[in-house]
Parts: C-alpha cells; structure tokens; sequence
C-alpha cells in the first residue's frame, strides 16, 4: 500500500477543495442570499452529493493517510494493521459496496458500448414543459423563449427519441406518449447512450456514488464534466436566459440543431474516458472485494 505523509495528502486535500470551490462558493453565497441559479445550482440540488462532501478529498482505496485523524472517522474507513497512525479505505468496506461496483460497471459498460444518438436536440426539457402555462413550469421565474404556444409546437412538430429515464420521468403527462422510447428506472443499461447529455453529467453521480473508494480527482473531473453539460442542457432549452448571460442555442433551427449537435459531439468525446476510467475502477474495486470474500 502506498502511504502519503501529511505533508503530501494534505497538500492534495487543499488543491481538491480549491479547484472545485470556484463553483462551490458562488453556489453557497446564493443559498444564503436565497437566490436561485436555474443552470449552475442543478448539480448541487438535482444530485445529492453535498457541496461539504465534494470538497472532502479522498485518496481511494489502496492508499493510506498518515495523521489523518479527520478522515479515520469517515465511513469506509479504517486503521491499517500494522501501520501506525496509517488510516485507509477498509477493503472490507469495499466487499460491502459489490452489488453497487457491479451495477455500474454493468451499465456505464453498455452505455459505452451503445452508438451515439445525435438526433435528440435537448427537446427533453422541451417535453417537461410541453402544454404548461409559464408559470407552471420548473424554472418559472425565466420565461419561455417563443411563449407557451411556440414551445408546444416545437414539441409536436419534432420526433422525441429521450433515453433518458431521468430525463423522461419529468416529461409532462400530455408528453410522454410522444415519446419513441419507454425507458424505466430498471432498464438503464438497456437505453443509455453515450452522447446523451443526462449521461454525460450522470458520470458525476456515478463517481460520487463510489467515493471514498475512488481518488477525489476523478469525482472532479466528472464534476467539471457535468457543470460545463449543464449550461448547453439549459441553453438549448424553451427558457430565455439571456439576462444571465447564456445565449440560446436555436435547436428548433437547422442552424441550432448543428450547433447544439457539435457541442454535444465534443461532450461525448470528452465523457468517453471518464466513462472508461470509471468502468476500470470498479473492476478494480471488485477484484479488490474478491479477495475479502476469499479469506
């Protein structure tokens, strides 16, 4: 097992929680003013990850913190025998997270290995809205771009393919039907694609979902991942979010439907190795369990 010093994980520690305050803080400050950011407060409360556990650093399973009294009362953890003052990920902690690590390794697998739809255009929030007054809607304090009417025209004058359970368990009822797929919490890995945008910022989930087993880093970067996915999710949606300084991306133009297409390329891009990344660890993490289960 490699064992950091103090010096060296604490260091560590202070680089993680600075690289993801930029978007922590300014999130915390209008939480306390009680405003609301319709783009950048999503990840904080679609996801349950909690901005304290974000900034938390973790070094991942099979590396060890000396004098790291903080982390030893955190769950998952544990003393290393015969290394003093050494705290870790307890590998039997890890045994106990093996119907989870095989679950997503199942479906972040099959999510990558499905082709890549490019013909979605973010009507999904398009669909959560259809046949709703303005006020009614999730974000009612922007308005909608062409109006409830025009928004409803661009919903039934599109094919909808979302695969995105959810993405699709928000449509409104008058829109689901519209709908080409029937995706269900239990069938995920049956329908995720990867250049799907609710995919892509999922990886944050999925990362989180496996700390303190995995190094802190790349829970950031799937973190990173799903803020810069949120703002094209929301500026290729009905809202006018013009006063907070986000273009629209006109998806109900052809020249939209290219724009949002190549920004939504590069983003599949980009997820496809924190994808990968995060298939391997859990492999990794399963064959840890193994041999706990072993003896």
């Amino acid at each position: 097992m490699e064992v950091l010093e103090p010096a060296e994980w604490q260091a560590r520690a202070a680089a993680h929680a600075a690289r993801v305050d930029a978007f922590v803080a300014p999130h915390l400050a209008r939480r306390e003013s009680r405003v609301k950011h319709p783009v950048h407060d999503f990840l904080f409360t679609y996801y349950s990850q909690r901005p304290a556990q974000l900034r938390r650093w973790h070094p991942g399973s099979g590396v060890g913190l000396r004098d790291a009294a903080e982390h030893a009362s955190l769950k998952g953890y544990a003393a290393v025998p015969g290394a003093d003052g050494v705290v870790a990920v307890d590998p039997a902690y890890v045994a106990s997270q093996r119907p989870l690590l095989a679950s997503l390794r199942a479906l972040l697998a099959a999510t990558a290995g499905r082709a890549a739809n490019f013909g979605c255009f973010g009507l999904h929030e398009w669909a959560m809205v259809y046949r709703l007054s303005e006020d009614e809607t999730r974000h009612a304090d922007w308005p909608l771009r062409l109006g409830a009417d025009g928004t409803d025209a661009v919903v039934e004058s599109h094919r909808i393919g979302c695969s995105h359970f959810d993405a699709y368990r928000f449509f409104t009822e008058p829109a689901r039907p519209l709908n080409t797929l029937r995706p269900t919490s239990a069938d995920r890995p049956a329908f995720e694609q990867p250049a799907c945008l609710h995919a892509g910022m999922d990886l944050y989930k999925h990362a989180f979902r496996l700390s303190p087993m995995i190094v802190s880093d790349l829970v950031a970067d799937c973190f990173e991942l799903a803020r810069d996915i949120r703002e094209l999710d929301m500026r290729a949606a009905p809202y006018d979010l013009r006063d907070l300084g986000y273009e629209p991306v006109r998806i109900e133009t052809p020249e939209g439907k290219q724009e949002y297409v190549a920004a939504q390329r590069a983003f599949a891009e980009r997820g496809a190795p924190l994808r990968r990344r995060l298939v391997e660890e859990c492999e990794r993490l399963l064959a840890v369990a193994a041999v706990v289960v072993a003896g």
